[in-house]
């Protein structure tokens, strides 16, 4: 990969009012996407190593890429723009005829799920990673936050008030 680019993991998907918000980063850089809520959920699904029953759209494009002989390379995230993420998919296919690399416009959040699924590297060009705000202690807090919920037993959660106590 060329230096412009930079490898960059899923550090959480986290729930929002209008869909899911991505949390895409490194050890110097955490940087969120927006994404509807069926690709957050099969994002979290690929995460958490869900079985599916029967095959997700992303689930056939890749069947579909891998009936072709073609193989995900890796993604890369692009651009940006307006708050728009821009991504491009690269694809190597090789046959009796040679080897062709194939790039594919796409959007993030469909890339980010292929490459998941097919445990392939997600970059990020370095000019969007430059432009992004850092959103690693808003990750940082809202995942303390989920753990200490986690973390309550019953004892420790408000007790809805007794009904004797209301008539009094």
């Amino acid at each position: 990969m060329q230096n412009d680019a930079v490898p960059v993991t899923v550090k959480g998907v986290m729930p929002t009012a209008n869909g899911c918000a991505v949390f895409l980063g490194n050890d110097d850089k955490t940087f969120v996407i927006y994404v509807d809520h069926a690709v957050g959920n099969a994002i979290q699904m690929t995460l958490a190593g869900v079985k599916k029953e029967r095959p997700l759209t992303h689930d056939l494009i890749g069947h579909l890429l891998l009936g072709l002989g073609a193989h995900l390379e890796h993604v890369v995230i692009n651009d940006v723009s307006g708050g728009t993420f821009f991504a491009r998919i690269l694809l190597r296919m090789e046959n009796e005829l040679g080897r062709k690399i194939v790039e594919v416009d796409a959007r993030p959040s469909d890339s980010i799920v292929l490459a998941l699924q097919h445990q392939r590297p997600l970059f990020v060009a370095r000019k969007v990673l430059d432009t992004v705000e850092d959103m690693t202690e808003i990750l940082e807090r809202v995942l303390k936050q989920q753990a200490d919920e986690a973390g309550k037993t019953d004892e420790d959660k408000p007790k809805p008030p007794d009904e004797d106590e209301e008539k009094t």
